[in-house]
């Protein structure tokens, strides 16, 4: 059963299991850092599911597919092992949204995105895939017959023809075992105020996070993300209206408590992976966000096993390698993807990115 409507840009809403499933596909790439985030800094978790709820609303509405949402994996990993506090972690965030409305705004990065060779871009979708993988043999080191329990689930799911419908069950167990463990949780309505967790407080630690992130969102966020939107969607998007976007969220969501947010091929391809075509799938998912920051207790969230989510993020991260490798064409362009993948993995993406583009402007000038 379905329920569609036309959204003002002339792409459909829809709202089925397909999209449900699709938008939970998303939600794997940004639950295990936030949880994690709350656990270590002084955000106000509820604060942070408020924003990812409304703007997982407002970019679906907008651009009529399922742009995905996420956490700016550089600057709150830096938070995560205590490199930054939430103070810092917001003013690099604000920082990083202005500058991102700036080159949005002059069209900066659809001028690079010429410049730039396309394997450049698909290295970056392989390196994301990569660290997703990471992710995911971290995340299931903890309790790995869950994670395998899990593979053999989805596996035997899909191969039956209902890999969509795979994720609502392994998500739904391990909602389960949180709640036995933790106990259902009282709702409670998250206070509205200004920068509730703390005041923004610009170090040079936050200024150093600003680069490592600017050049990661560049790579993947941006290009690699408006690249995935042609693949797997058929939309042209551009990489400077991305980039505005993005600032628009970072400058609205930390004031009210919200963390640094990006779009991000990883998301994008696990939402399609799982079955989401629509703008619909945002409306889903951000409701469900919203409905979770009503209920959102330290306890409930950590009683969760994070090895299901690791089983979700392999095959996200299958789906992004997949979309990278697909249209790659000779001995260089293939080299290059590999190389940029595996500085990703090592280093960080937005290293990758800058090294990629060196290395195939040279190996462009030997032809």
């Amino acid at each position: 059963m379905a329920y569609s409507s036309s959204s003002a840009s002339g792409f459909g809403l829809e709202f089925s299991t397909s999209e449900l499933t699709g938008a939970l596909g998303d939600s794997v790439t940004v639950l295990p850092l936030i949880v994690a985030l709350a656990a270590t800094t002084s955000v106000s978790l509820p604060h942070v599911l408020v924003g990812f709820g409304v703007f997982q609303i407002v970019w679906g509405l907008y651009y009529g597919m399922p742009l995905s949402v996420e956490p700016m994996k550089a600057l709150i990993g830096l938070a995560i092992v205590g490199s930054l506090s939430y103070p810092e972690l917001a003013a690099a965030g604000l920082l990083a949204g202005g500058v991102l409305i700036v080159v949005g705004r002059l069209g900066f990065l659809g001028a690079l995105q010429r410049v730039i060779g396309e394997p450049v871009i698909r290295g970056v979708q392989f390196a994301v895939a990569l660290l997703l993988l990471e992710a995911a043999v971290g995340l299931s080191a903890g309790n790995l017959p869950v994670a395998v329990a899990g593979l053999a689930i989805v596996g035997l799911l899909a191969a039956v023809g209902y890999r969509h419908s795979s994720v609502l069950l392994v998500l739904g167990l391990g909602g389960v075992a949180a709640l036995v463990t933790a106990g259902v949780p009282t709702p409670c309505v998250p206070e509205l105020a200004l920068f509730p967790a703390g005041t923004p407080t610009l170090s040079v630690g936050a200024l150093e996070g600003t680069v490592a992130q600017l050049g990661m969102t560049v790579g993947n966020a941006a290009i690699a993300t408006a690249l995935l939107c042609g693949d797997l969607y058929d939309r042209d998007i551009s990489p400077d209206a991305l980039s505005s976007s993005m600032g628009v969220t970072c400058l609205a969501a930390i004031p009210i408590g919200g963390v640094p947010m990006c779009h991000g091929s990883g998301g994008l391809a696990g939402k399609y992976a799982f079955g989401a075509r629509t703008g619909g799938a945002n409306v889903l998912l951000g409701v469900g966000y919203l409905a979770l920051a009503l209920v959102a207790t330290g306890a409930l969230l950590a009683a969760f096993p994070l090895a299901v989510l690791a089983v979700l993020l392999v095959v996200v991260a299958l789906e992004l390698a997949r979309a990278a490798f697909e249209p790659v064409r000779g001995h260089r362009s293939l080299a290059v993807v590999l190389g940029v993948g595996a500085v990703g993995l090592a280093v960080n993406v937005g290293v990758a990115f800058v090294l990629g583009a060196v290395a195939f402007w040279l190996l462009s000038r030997r032809e």
